[in-house]
């Protein structure tokens, strides 16, 4: 299945913050927003990093609350993985395993239209393997 398919499931919102924003506010976000990490994006839209739970932890964790009020650029990964709506599940579940990253921002002649987690690609493949129990079953049912 493709990176489109799985948005068009789930959605394309995505949570995405500027550059200055303090790491408390990404904090709250994170965990009003229950999700795992905030695109930070430019003022022409361009994405310039991704900060994510385990990034504030981290730095909290090494600096403690003084943290919090560092503007997110300053923990944010800039080395941003992407994909595209035409990948394939199993090059994102490459891409997340060779690169240790659970979220990756999606997108379209250089504009962001969406984001995948880990947990959207297993919960893609598990209802595809629930699928593909179920037209066994019929099959077999059929067949005899």
């Amino acid at each position: 299945m493709a990176v489109s398919q799985i948005l068009n499931a789930k959605g394309r919102d995505v949570i995405t913050a500027g550059p200055a924003t303090p790491v408390s506010e990404i904090a709250r976000t994170l965990s009003e927003k229950r999700i795992g990490a905030v695109v930070i994006t430019g003022a022409n839209g361009r994405i310039e990093g991704i900060v994510s739970e385990r990034d504030v932890v981290r730095f909290v964790g090494r600096d403690g609350a003084t943290a919090l009020d560092l503007p997110v650029s300053s923990i944010m990964t800039r080395d941003v993985r992407t994909c595209r709506e035409g990948d394939s599940e199993a090059a994102l579940m490459s891409l997340m395993t060779a690169h240790r990253i659970r979220h990756l921002p999606v997108v379209n002649n250089n504009k962001l239209v969406g984001m995948i987690s880990i947990g959207d690609v297993v919960k893609n493949r598990i209802e595809e393997v629930e699928r593909e129990a179920e037209d066994m079953k019929a099959y077999i049912a059929t067949a005899g």
